[in-house]
C-alpha cells in the first residue's frame, strides 16, 4: 500500500462575506472546512461596515464573496470555488 499526503494550499488571508440565511454561503463554508482550509467568516448582515467592503470589492450585493490574496470570487456554488481553487492554488484540496 502506498500512501500519499496533500499539503493543503492555504493563501494568506482567506475571508469570506456571507449572509446567515444564504445556502450557498453555507456550501461555501462546508467546501473550506472540509478541506481545512482557514477563513475569516464576514456576516455582512451585522456590520454596515461589512457589508460595504463586500459591494466595494466585488461590485455587487449578493454572497457568498471570497477574497483570498486578494483574488475575488462573488456570487458562486460550489463547483465555481472548486475551479477558482484549482486555478489559482492548483489543487482543490
Amino acid at each position: 500500500m502506498i500512501l500519499v499526503s496533500f499539503e493543503v494550499v492555504q493563501p494568506a488571508r482567506v475571508r469570506l462575506f456571507i449572509k446567515p440565511w444564504c445556502p450557498w454561503c453555507q456550501q461555501a463554508e462546508d467546501w473550506l472546512h472540509s478541506r481545512g482550509i482557514r477563513y475569516e467568516r464576514v456576516d455582512v448582515t451585522r456590520d454596515h461596515h461589512a457589508w460595504e467592503e463586500m459591494v466595494r470589492v466585488s461590485g455587487q450585493t449578493l454572497a457568498p464573496v471570497l477574497e483570498a490574496d486578494g483574488l475575488i470570487l462573488a456570487d458562486f456554488g460550489p463547483e465555481e470555488l472548486n475551479s477558482f481553487w484549482q486555478t489559482h492554488w492548483g489543487s482543490d484540496q
